[in-house]
Parts: structure tokens; sequence; C-alpha cells
């Protein structure tokens, strides 16, 4: 095997490595300092000088970083937390637009395939609430609201025992339980700690962009192969 497969693996393993830790102390601790991606965005910008193509590996990454103002406007916007963003940023240091399959990427293919698996908690709220109603538990007791949102909140969320890292989509008004089913800011929003709540859960976002980008490795960019295929 000769230089250029070999660095590429060293970048897909160190993309990976960066992600899954980074993905454990998110779970861990829900805080991830900028230091850790700038350490890592580092070494992969040193991995360029291995390989005697600089300038092609220059540009891959100048391409690829056109993610970055992009994902600092979503962070900002509270879509998801500044970790998600920096994490991105860093992997388009590392491994720039990388894919081991013959199907085409772009600077957005991790973050495009982690909003495809975004539809997994949506599927395990619904699963939980059909597993509460079954069990002929009343999870909108004391609440008045049309049956239209009550479904959405069967989908971007559950009643909560006893919450940890959620944010509350209940409030009361004049005495009465309501549905809020606003946007709530990633970094801004304080966590919900009052027993028997109807919760979102904060879900730690880089997973699925670690999710998103073994994807992008295995496969390329799946809403994109969909409608080229």
């Amino acid at each position: 095997m000769d230089v250029i497969p070999e660095l590429l693996f060293i970048r897909i393993g160190l993309a990976i490595g960066m992600l899954a830790i980074g993905g454990v102390l998110d779970v861990w601790k829900r805080e991830i300092h900028d230091y850790y991606w700038i350490v890592f965005g580092s070494i992969g910008f040193l991995l360029i000088f291995i390989n005697s193509d600089l300038l092609p590996q220059l540009f891959n990454i100048g391409i690829a970083l056109i993610i970055a103002p992009f994902v600092i406007f979503i962070w900002r916007m509270g879509l998801f937390g500044g970790a998600d963003a920096f994490a991105l940023i860093a992997l388009a240091v590392i491994a720039p637009m990388t894919t081991i399959s013959e199907n085409p990427v772009t600077p957005f293919t991790t973050l495009s395939n982690a909003a495809v698996l975004f539809i997994i908690p949506f599927i395990i709220n619904v699963t939980r609430n059909l597993i509460s109603i079954i069990k002929h538990e009343n999870i909108f007791e004391g609440f008045e609201e049309e049956k239209l949102k009550k479904i959405c909140a069967m989908l971007i969320g559950y009643r909560a025992k006893n919450p940890k890292f959620c944010f509350s989509i209940e409030k009361t008004e004049k005495g009465k339980k309501k549905l809020n089913l606003t946007m709530h800011h990633a970094e801004k929003e304080e966590y919900c700690t009052t027993p028997n709540t109807w919760i979102t859960p904060g879900i730690p976002y880089l997973l699925l962009i670690t999710g998103g980008f073994i994807i992008q490795i295995l496969f390329g960019d799946i809403i994109l192969n969909y409608f080229i295929n």
C-alpha cells in the first residue's frame, strides 16, 4: 500500500476517533471545550505535509470549509451547539469530503446525512408514547389541547417522570396546562428538572454527526444519491 491510501485511512481513523471521544464527552458532560476541536483540527492540518501533493490537499480543505459559515450560522440560531459546529469544521480539515465509496459527496454530506438520521429520535419518541398508551397511562392528563398539538408533542417528546438533559414543552396558563412547542435554543435554554413533565430530549447532535460521517465514508451522500439514482 502506498502513502496516499495510508494517509487516507489515518485521516478517517483520526476523524472517527475525534467524533467518538467527543460523543462520549457530550453525552457525559454535555460540554466540550473548544481546545478539543482545535487540537484535532491542527493535527489534521499537519497531516497535509506528509503528502507531496500539497496544493490539491489545500484546495480540498478550502472547498470543504465552505461549510464553516453555514454551521456557525446554525449554531448562532440555536439549532445545535457550538461543539457540533466546531466538530464539522474540524472534520473539513481532517478528512475533507472523504469517502471510500464511488458515490459523490459534498462539503455538506456529513451534515445532510446527520439530518436524515434525525428521524430516529422521532421514532423513539412515538414508540415510547405508544407503549405508555398501551399501558393505559394518561400521558396528557390535565391538558386541554387539540389533537394536532398532541400528535406533534408525541413526535418531539414524551412525559418524563425524572427528566435529565431535556427541555420542557409544557407551560401553565391561567391554571391550565398547555403544550409549548416553540423552538428551544440549544445553548441558552435551561434543562428541565420538574418531575412528570412533557419534555423534548436534548439530543447530543454530535452522535448524529458521527453516524452521518460514517455513512459518508461507506456510502456517500444519502440525499444526493437518492436524487441521482
